[in-house]
């Protein structure tokens, strides 16, 4: 079970003790404060699920505090009034600020719990919604055996609370599926964190990861601001050394101390790892740490590339269109059926990055209703080394010998992306004997993996 944050602001010592004894025998993490100059402190140093505020304080009322909050847009969290001298007006004024609900002293045990179950049942509904449209439409595209199952996969795992590897090619969305993990998850009520590693450096790496400590101030790090929620780390293979060793360190341990803090911190985030396809030869290398992915892949998930599950091209097609019209008012255009099936046919190295690309193009630079074949040749052309196309139009101008060349080069090259430039691999798809196809290669002037071969 997910332990929420409950933050109780309550000017009588009795009613604060009360309350924090009954939640925290229920499960929860409560923080206390006194007046409202104590649950800004409180807020700057915690996110919290729920706050159960009072409206009459020596200080500033509740309703002012709450007030204050909606018009700054910091109310991040349920928010539940409390009074003993509750009226109508004053629980109308407080759910037009935001409030879920109210409730009234003296405090009944079952009320109380019952509202705090209520507040916190209507915000996870509400961030599931939310979530949900802005994730799911990309992440439930595709009908192929392979999306069906990595579906599955991530649904079977979402309420493990085992750190995770998430890896595959650049541009296949592996941050936009770690999202989703996260947010199908029992912790999606709380924070998911993204942490560049790449964009830390030595002097940088612990002030961020772990946070700061300066006089009575803390200054939240990436593990503060993800507590009880998820950490997706980007990245892993381009990190400082520095970086992946304070990771590591801390996945190992689970605790972690502020910078100039004292106190040892323990950690409660789910991980979730980003690498490349080659993770495995990164470590090889001494790109990556093995310690470090050690921590993070008790689960592993592969995010297949675009030309694995070229069958689902077409719908994202219509996804990227649809998008790219309510987003940037493009011209809505239709895609022919042989425009489609060319897309379906390309290999695509920069997988979804590089589709939403020339999707953009073809609508930008369109100006007919629908899409021709001719117009998505003419970009693909562009995606090809010096314009050079998959087969070129003027092969039949040529002589035999020459034509058969330029054929022989262009399918090879094609097929050799599609066998991550591996000869075994190519030679099997296109079935031609290892040695001949490598003196082909070579007459050919065409790039491989010589360590393969």
């Amino acid at each position: 079970m997910t332990s929420y944050n409950v933050l109780v602001v309550d000017d009588e010592l009795d009613i604060r003790e009360l309350i924090q004894e009954i939640l925290t025998e229920e499960g929860y993490k409560v923080t206390v404060a006194s007046s409202a100059r104590e649950a800004k402190e409180a807020r700057t140093n915690r996110d919290f699920d729920l706050i159960l505020l009072d409206i009459w304080m020596p200080d500033t009322d509740g309703i002012s505090l709450l007030k204050e909050w909606s018009e700054n847009n910091q109310l991040n969290s349920s928010v539940v009034m409390m009074s003993g001298h509750g009226t109508v007006d004053t629980a109308i004024e407080s759910t037009h600020l935001g409030a879920s609900s109210f409730i009234e002293k003296p405090l009944s045990i079952a009320k109380l719990l019952r509202t705090v179950e209520e507040a916190l049942a209507e915000k996870k509904s509400k961030l599931g919604s939310s979530r949900a449209s802005e994730f799911s439409s990309f992440i439930n595209i595709g009908r192929s055996n392979s999306l069906k199952s990595l579906r599955s996969e991530l649904r079977n795992i979402a309420n493990i609370n085992s750190n995770v590897l998430i890896f595959g090619k650049e541009g296949t969305g592996r941050v936009q599926y770690a999202k989703y993990l996260h947010n199908i998850s029992n912790r999606s009520i709380n924070p998911c964190v993204i942490l560049d590693s790449v964009t830390m450096s030595s002097s940088n790496a612990e002030a961020q990861i772990f946070g700061e400590e300066i006089q009575d101030k803390v200054l939240p790090g990436h593990l503060d601001r993800a507590n009880n929620g998820t950490l997706i780390i980007k990245n892993l293979s381009h990190s400082d050394t520095r970086v992946q060793y304070l990771l590591q360190t801390v996945l190992e341990s689970d605790q972690y101390k502020r910078v100039n803090g004292n106190a040892e911190n323990q950690l409660n985030v789910r991980t979730i790892g980003i690498a490349g396809e080659d993770y495995i030869a990164d470590i090889k290398e001494g790109k990556l740490s093995r310690e470090l992915i050690s921590s993070l892949n008790i689960k592993t998930i592969r995010i297949p590339p675009l030309r694995e599950h070229a069958e689902d091209i077409p719908d994202y097609i219509k996804y990227y269109v649809d998008e790219l019209v309510d987003t940037q008012d493009l011209v809505f255009r239709r895609f022919s059926v042989a425009a489609q099936n060319r897309l379906r046919n390309f290999p695509w190295p920069g997988n979804h990055i590089e589709l939403k690309n020339i999707v953009q193009r073809l609508l930008i630079n369109g100006l007919s209703e629908d899409v021709t074949l001719d117009e998505v040749e003419s970009e693909l052309q562009k995606e090809q080394n010096q314009g050079e196309n998959f087969i070129q139009k003027d092969l039949l101008s040529l002589p035999l010998r020459e034509a058969r060349e330029q054929f022989e080069r262009a399918y090879l090259q094609q097929q050799l992306i599609l066998c991550d430039g591996k000869v075994g691999k190519l030679a099997k798809r296109v079935g031609v004997e290892r040695t001949h196809l490598y003196r082909k290669l070579k007459s050919l002037e065409i790039n491989f993996n010589k360590k393969e071969v």
